[in-house]
């Protein structure tokens, strides 16, 4: 199947590596101009846009910061000029203790909830705005977890019920705003070979993580740049508020 995004922008979060890296680039491959977002990993950043053409750039902002987060949107708008598709990847998991101070697991669990969470519903809210001024079309991906239905450990406990807050976040985006030309859908990953998986891997072992997919291997980011790369195609406008699981088995619901 044959997917042409030429002519359209793209902001993907988290950009510089792991999934966002894949997503971004089987958008530009299938033509889509990239805002590549980044946190610290400028020259990652830099050199990827480079790589994938299409008059990408790279755009820094710290999520846990409304402010860069409101910011990050308009730079990009100013940039490019519009914005058709919003990819929400970036992510943290902060494995908080349980018997930490309530103020340590407080303050761990409202950075969790600020980049996961937050950040992803401020530039939903920014990309509606900008969709429903223009009379515009557009859509979201968001990308949640399997962790948002089926919970996590109890060091996970941010980390599952921000992701859970990004489920219903998608879910009223598209049947709020249907009519208007909206859609938005949810990828709702497993554990996926990224950094930010690295820390439970290592503590619990990869053989505790394969045991529980019902496939060979682990899931990598190329296994979930195909499937956004569709939704944002609109072939798949029917499906809005729907959660596509990429977990390797491991989650069924």
């Amino acid at each position: 199947m044959y997917i042409n995004l030429s002519g359209l922008n793209v902001l993907v979060t988290g950009a510089s590596r792991g999934i966002g890296k894949a997503i971004a680039a089987k958008l530009a491959e299938a033509g889509a101009t990239v805002a590549v977002h980044y946190h610290k990993s400028g020259r990652e950043a830099e050199n990827l846009a480079h790589v994938l053409g299409n008059e990408s750039k790279a755009f820094q902002a710290d999520l846990a910061q409304p402010d860069q987060v409101v910011q990050l949107f308009d730079k990009v708008v100013s940039e490019f000029g519009s914005l058709e598709l919003l990819v929400n990847n970036a992510g943290l998991a902060i494995a908080s203790d349980m018997g930490s101070a309530d103020k340590q697991w407080l303050e761990e669990w409202n950075k969790t909830m600020m980049v996961n969470l937050n950040a992803t519903a401020i530039l939903c809210k920014r990309a509606i705005d900008h969709w429903l001024k223009r009379k515009a079309t557009g859509r979201i991906i968001n990308i949640s977890s399997r962790a948002a239905f089926r919970g996590d450990t109890a060091e996970y406990l941010a980390y599952a019920a921000s992701k859970g807050g990004v489920v219903s976040l998608t879910r009223s985006i598209a049947r709020a705003y249907g009519k208007q030309g909206i859609k938005a859908f949810n990828i709702a990953p497993g554990f996926v070979r990224t950094d930010m998986a690295k820390e439970f891997v290592e503590r619990y072992g990869e053989q505790v993580v394969l045991g529980d997919l019902a496939l060979e291997r682990l899931t990598e980011p190329k296994d979930i740049a195909p499937m956004v790369t569709f939704l944002c195609s609109g072939l798949a406008d029917h499906a809005t508020g729907s959660t596509i699981d990429i977990n390797a088995g491991s989650y069924v619901h």
